[in-house]
């Protein structure tokens, strides 16, 4: 816990935000965004919980800058990640099948990124004020544009659909892995009745299978 005395400089503030962000990164190493507490989080800062409040909208609002950076250094990786896994001399479905699988092989590791992703459209971007919520859609935009371009060199059978395709993507992202972490109670649903293992989601393969599906989906309705 850090004890602080009050900012008086734009460069104190700046120190303060950064601290914050920093704290509630390192609590996502160790807890999902569900059990992350305002409380908790302002008693590892060393902050009042209405100083903290100073700095970010609220606990949301933090998260929300979290997303971006994760998002931001996920976009960063993966265009490199992307020529390495897909074959440019390859057939048309062969080059699909090759970018859901190096997309869900990039997101294996990135836990944090996957749950503030599934977390953002019901929890993150509520309870944060206007500005905010525009701020946080913006730059989300950017994002899926910066992927896009990547994607579209890889399959430019795509055009100006590659931005859609990777909106589609990011949504399916949450939702798988929202669906391949199971509560305690379905866990314990599992463990009682085997036949129900048949919908237990393993994250890269479940969400690899739905990707190339997405990317198969399109190019198709494309050349209908």
């Amino acid at each position: 816990m850090t004890n602080f005395q009050r900012a008086r400089s734009e460069e104190q503030r700046e120190i303060r935000r950064q601290t914050v962000l920093d704290t509630t990164a390192d609590m996502l190493e160790e807890m999902p965004v569900g059990e992350l507490s305002l409380n908790e989080l302002s008693r590892r800062v060393g902050l009042a919980k209405s100083n903290v409040l100073r700095y970010f909208d609220s606990r949301e609002a933090i998260l929300l800058e979290l997303l971006d950076h994760a998002w931001q250094q996920w976009t960063t990786d993966l265009p490199g990640l992307l020529n390495a896994g897909i074959d440019a001399d390859a057939p048309l479905s062969r080059r699909g099948e090759q970018l859901a699988t190096a997309i869900a092989a990039s997101l294996a590791e990135r836990r944090i990124l996957c749950d503030l992703l599934s977390s953002q459209a019901s929890v993150l971007e509520h309870n944060v004020s206007p500005e905010v919520a525009a701020r946080s859609k913006r730059a989300a935009v950017a994002n899926v544009i910066a992927i896009a371009e990547p994607v579209r060199q890889h399959l430019p059978e795509l055009g100006d659909s590659a931005p859609q395709l990777v909106a589609a993507m990011i949504m399916t992202i949450g939702a798988v892995w929202t669906h391949a972490r199971p509560s305690p109670a379905m866990l314990a649903a599992y463990n009682a009745d085997p036949s129900l293992t048949a919908y237990k989601l393993d994250f890269p393969t479940a969400l690899q299978d739905m990707l190339a599906t997405l990317t198969a989906g399109t190019l198709t309705r494309m050349t209908a």
